[in-house]
Order: C-alpha cells, then structure tokens, then sequence
C-alpha cells in the first residue's frame, strides 16, 4: 500500500530565489523555508550581528482589522493597551484564552485612519493565523478583517541594517524602536517598522508579492547583507531571550509566568476586560507557581527543548522550553519553567540530557543584550 503523503508546503514569493541561493528547504509551519543556506547556521547568526542578515518571514499572518473604534474593541481579545496607541506606534500583546493561557502573541500597529475607519495593522503567527482569524471573526463581527495573502514580509536585522536600508527607502532612519511608517520603493507601498525577532536594530517590511523578488534581490546586492535562514533566526532570538509561540509559550502559559507583565499596562491591570483577566491579576500580585528563566550551562553540551531541570536532590522542577548553543556567547544556553523558589539568579540547577544531569545556573535574561533603537529625548 502505498504511503500516503500530506499536502506539499506552500511557498512564499521568494521560494525560487532560495533555491538560487543554495538554501536548505524544510517544511516549517506549512511553509517551504530555508533552514540555511551555504555557509551555515553558525556564520549566518554572526553575520547578523556585526552586518544585516535578510530574512523571508512572509509565512506570518497579515491582516488590517478596521472599523468603529477597533482598538478598544479589540482589548476585548488581548490584555495590552491599545486604545493609548498613537498612530504609528506598535504594541506587543497575546491573545489570552478563559483560563489565561495564550492562544498566540501577535503585533498590533495603529495606522491612521482611512475611508474604513480606524485601522490596526495586525502581524501573527504562521501555525496559529488560520486560527486567530477565525477567534478575531468570531468575537469582533463588527470589525472588518482583511487577511493581506498578497503581501510578503521581510526583515532586515543588524548594526547595519539602517544604512542599508536607507540607501533604497529615503527616511527609514527616523524611525523609532516599535514605529511604522507608510513607504515608497519604486510603484509599491511598503509599510516598514523598526522591529524584529533578533534582539538586534532592524527593520519588518511588508511589501506586495510581486515587489518581494526585486526589492530582496535589490538588498542582497549590498555587501553588508546576506540572506539568513531559520537556524540563525531561532538561535538569535534565543540569545535574545524571547519566546517563540508553542514552545515557550502556549494555551497553558499566561503572560506574566512566560515573562511578559511589561506588555501589560497599569490601565489593564487594574481593569482586566480580556479573557483570563482573573488569573493574571492574581499572578501578578505573588501567585505564580512558576516563571520563565534564562539557564547558562556549565559545560559544552547543549540542552534542548524537553530536558528536565532538576534540583540538587535529582527531582524534577521544571521543563526546558528552549535550548541551544549561543554563537555570539560561545557557549550553550536555555530557556525553562521553574517554581519562584529557584527563579533567583544564580541557582544551581541540572538540566538532564540523555538521562545525564548537566549542571547549570539560572541568569538574567536576554543573554545577549539588545540593541534596540530608542533614540534620546531632549
């Protein structure tokens, strides 16, 4: 009998380019992407952080929720504040389930107002868009939802991203750390923000499809740029210490044991009106039972995702959500779930792999400091 295979992974519109540029194809989240290309994963993450790494995201969900005030509507959904947004500012934010658990985290960017109405640009995660437009339909139909399928996106992360960037799109410099601006290249019109998965200054650029190839190819001419695969991708935000959606973060997770109160204002705090409201007001004054850490292993060998963390007795504690070598750090590092009690920085914990335990310690996170952009006041 013959094996039954499932359906082929779509492409993005820089698919062909990929393949041109010798990348390693995988499927990742129904999606043929480069895992890495020739030279890879180590020199790509490098790279990235000491010049500009090019990466095809165009697998995200895009879409623009319009209508009466959605901003405030869509709080209804999520616990960050978006009705204090200015137009052209991004927030951060999860949507949260009744037990407070986060279904996605996604980007929220107020664009100014149009014929529809106000306008928010939203930006989610590939695994869970089909998903997250369903619950946005289902819980906001007096909201217009358009999904953009014929939008890619693009990003540009490094030290050298701006003035790569600026020789092709004239004014992208003057954007601040979580901005977006309105963009011309040529006939088409980009939205950019100054944004990233990197923990490196860089830029998010949606595009239509059919500029995707050229504006890319346009880029890749730069000797400061390269084209980066997901290995370098996953590495680099683990270094940054964030978290990636059905790992770090998922239905059983809340925001404020991933980490994440920052993204809570005190407005909502105090409110609530989202899902989950009950459970995250009670964490946020002393009741967690465990909280996202950052470990550093004492050795060379890598924990990954699964290892157990143990205390010094050998019982178990808590779960590696992330794991991996650190390329700029030379040394391996991980992400995991402990009680309060061992959260403090410097505990001794082990971190078993393959029935082995390896001792490591926990520390701040991120474990490479950021570089966002924030330029000064006054």
């Amino acid at each position: 009998m013959a094996e039954e295979l499932g359906p082929a992974p779509a492409r993005t519109p820089l698919y062909a380019r990929h393949i041109a540029l010798g990348g390693r194809m995988v499927d990742f989240a129904g999606y043929a992407l480069p895992v890495n290309y020739s030279k890879g994963v180590l020199a790509e993450h490098l790279f990235t952080r000491t010049k500009a790494g090019l990466f095809d995201v165009s697998h995200m969900g895009q879409a623009m929720l319009s209508g009466r005030d959605p901003a405030r509507r869509l709080e209804s959904l999520v616990p960050g504040d978006l009705v204090a947004l200015a137009p052209g500012r991004i927030r951060y934010t999860q949507f949260t389930n009744e037990q407070g658990g986060i279904l996605d985290d996604l980007m929220v960017t107020r664009l100014a107002p149009d014929a529809k109405g106000d306008r928010l640009f939203l930006v989610v995660n590939a695994a869970c868009k089909a998903a997250d437009f369903a619950h946005l339909r289902a819980k906001l139909p007096e909201l217009r939802l358009d999904v953009l399928e014929d939008r890619a996106l693009l990003a540009l992360q490094g030290p050298a991203a701006v003035a790569v960037l600026e020789r092709h799109v004239s004014g992208v410099s003057g954007l601040a750390f979580m901005a977006q601006s309105v963009f011309r290249w040529r006939d088409f019109e980009l939205f950019i923000s100054r944004s990233g998965y990197t923990g490196e200054d860089g830029f998010e650029v949606s595009l239509p499809a059919e500029a995707a190839r050229p504006f890319a190819d346009a880029l890749l001419l730069e000797d400061d740029v390269e084209p980066i695969g997901l290995g370098a991708r996953d590495s680099l935000r683990l270094e940054a210490g964030l978290c990636l959606y059905g790992h770090d973060i998922d239905t059983t997770t809340s925001p404020i044991e991933a980490g994440l109160a920052w993204s809570i204002s005190k407005r909502r705090r105090e409110e609530g009106g989202f899902p989950g409201a009950a459970r995250i007001k009670t964490e946020l004054v002393g009741g967690l039972t465990r909280q996202r850490v950052g470990l550093a292993l004492d050795g060379k060998a890598p924990a990954r995702e699964g290892a157990e963390i143990t205390n010094g007795e050998g019982v178990v504690i808590g779960k590696v959500t992330s794991g991996g070598f650190a390329p700029s750090l030379g040394r391996p590092v991980a992400m995991g779930y402990v009680p309060p009690a061992f959260a403090l920085e410097g505990t001794q914990v082990n971190l078993v792999v393959r029935g082995k335990p390896l001792p490591a310690r926990v520390v701040p996170l991120p474990f490479v400091a950021n570089r966002y952009y924030r330029p000064e006041k006054g």
